[in-house]
């Protein structure tokens, strides 16, 4: 009987003083939030392909074939890519020199005689890396391409193999290139990959420099102009055209807009455009898409307050939730998944109206954050037979 009694007692105690287990909360977001509202549809190009984004934002996505077909002269986005790679330029800096050799003249004539982009150089001619890159991204000259590969890897072949293994490292797995001009119709690459390499060379401020000009002048050629036309107007900045009678009219844009203060860059690639000036094509299908991707954008709200954030419940069935305290907006388009993540403060047993219990923190543009707070108070009151059950 003794015996009993302490056994008894001890279930007592232990059902008294049975721990209280903290409120589960269980998310009611997932890890984004969609804009509400129809999709925008942009003035996509109705040949070839195409690939538009806005950088720190989203995708719009892809049109037409993702087929790697000739990029032309585009190639040279990665020419001067891996150049400025391997040899940085700050502002005002020239980089390394160049002279020009009698290969290199006689190579310029060759080009020239089979009607590919050149631009005039002379035996002794010193080309700054800034002048060089310069005439490869604005006349387009493909001797200047085959002159900085050799001077960056030693040979044209080495260079195109640095080419090639930096798209893989990029993403771009429908590249190949064969060439450092894009003259070779076996360089090829898609809409996409494309996008993929322009994010990457537009990061570089040197880079970024050089394509938002619409002339230069060198040594020997003299005064040079941009065929990319769009740069200086409706904020187009760049990047590259290219052109011929395989690959049609390409063009790599980027597009500076400013939307509620804050500036942005639309950057996009249309390939294969058709039409009697093949340029002019690439241009016209490049300025109708960029401008209907800027115009799409706007800021949007995109977690309204009061939004259910968590709900909490308790081992005797209690339940309450928490909500967002103020409405969280993002720039973009309808449609457009927005990342977020939610951190909670810790585990509690009971919580009051008003507790803050989570923040979220929305991963868009601008990034910002809201408390979670309890909309009402919620604790557990365990049972008698609850605590027995749980005793062991």
């Amino acid at each position: 009987m003794v015996l009993v009694a302490i056994v008894v007692v001890a279930i007592v105690v232990r059902a008294a003083t049975e721990t209280v287990p903290p409120l589960r909360a269980r998310p009611a977001l997932s890890g984004h939030v969609t804009i509400p509202g129809q999709r925008p549809a942009l003035a996509w190009p109705h040949e070839g392909e195409a690939a538009v984004e806005v950088e720190g934002v989203g995708s719009f996505g892809t049109a037409g074939s993702t087929t790697p077909v000739p990029i032309a002269s585009v190639a040279k986005v990665m020419t001067a890519y891996l150049t400025l790679r391997e040899h940085p330029l700050s502002a005002g800096q020239k980089g390394f020199t160049m002279t020009v050799t009698e290969e290199d003249v006689a190579e310029e004539r060759r080009r020239a005689s089979v009607e590919q982009s050149v631009v005039a150089v002379q035996a002794g001619e010193q080309l700054s890396e800034r002048q060089a890159l310069l005439a490869l991204l604005l006349p387009s000259g493909n001797n200047i391409a085959a002159m900085l590969a050799v001077h960056d890897a030693g040979s044209v072949a080495a260079f195109v193999a640095r080419m090639n293994a930096e798209a893989k490292a990029l993403g771009m797995s429908s590249t190949t290139y064969s060439d450092p001009s894009g003259f070779e119709h076996s360089t090829v690459s898609t809409a996409a990959d494309q996008l993929k390499l322009a994010e990457a060379a537009m990061a570089n401020g040197a880079f970024a420099a050089l394509v938002d000009r619409l002339e230069a002048t060198l040594p020997v050629a003299g005064r040079v102009f941009n065929y990319n036309t769009l740069v200086g107007s409706e904020g187009y900045v760049g990047v590259k055209t290219g052109s011929d009678g395989v690959a049609g009219g390409c063009l790599v844009f980027a597009k500076r807009v400013k939307v509620d203060g804050h500036g942005l860059t639309v950057l996009g690639v249309v390939l294969g455009q058709q039409g009697k000036e093949i340029i002019a094509a690439s241009i016209a299908s490049a300025r109708r898409l960029g401008n209907s991707a800027a115009a799409a954008l706007a800021q949007h709200t995109v977690l309204p307050a009061g939004t259910r954030v968590l709900t909490l419940h308790s081992v005797d069935g209690a339940h309450g939730v928490v909500r967002s305290t103020r409405p969280l907006k993002a720039i973009g388009w309808p449609g457009l998944q927005v990342p977020l993540t939610v951190s909670r403060s810790g585990a509690h047993t009971r919580v009051a109206a008003g507790q803050q219990l989570a923040r979220v923190q929305l991963d868009g543009l601008p990034k910002s954050s809201t408390a979670a707070r309890a909309a009402s108070s919620v604790s557990t009151t365990l049972s008698i037979g609850w605590r027995l059950e749980h005793i062991f």
